[in-house]
């Protein structure tokens, strides 16, 4: 059994999707550090100064100036804040992968389209070997090639 699993793991498909979710986890903490830090504080700020991490609709009967109060105070709350937050990080990381096949699809269509090169030998009638076309004797059996 110990054999068998080693030949499943280390086949081509399962390390290289293993390779593709590390890579993928830390693609997803750089976006979402990015959306956190770089990306809404400046959207907040145009909106007034909104810091959409703190939005949040309180479902106790109490009334809380913060959503750190309202948690501390076990009160639930709906953090809608941190929602749109992840939205946006969704569809940064959707568009960045469409972009990264795309270019991929791109890439791979183009090398299909390449035109097959132009053979430069061809074979001999005669003997079957393999002969550059503009001879016009065989280098192997010496047989006089018809003029193409």
């Amino acid at each position: 059994m110990l054999k068998e699993f080693k030949a499943f793991a280390m086949r081509g498909n399962v390390v290289d999707m293993a390779v593709g979710i590390v890579i993928g986890g830390a693609f997803g903490k750089i976006i979402a550090s990015f959306v956190k830090d770089v990306l809404m504080p400046p959207i907040g700020l145009l909106m007034g100064g909104v810091d959409f991490s703190s939005l949040y609709i309180n479902l106790g009967s109490g009334s809380y100036d913060s959503l750190a109060l309202a948690e501390k105070a076990g009160e639930p709350v709906l953090r809608y804040g941190l929602f749109i937050n992840t939205v946006v990080d969704f569809t940064i990381i959707a568009f960045a992968i469409f972009m990264v096949v795309n270019a991929m699809n791109k890439a791979k269509k183009k090398e299909a389209e390449k035109p097959a090169a132009e053979p430069t030998t061809k074979k001999c009638p005669e003997c079957l070997s393999e002969i550059p076309i503009p001879a016009k004797r065989c280098a192997h059996c010496t047989s006089v090639l018809a003029a193409a």
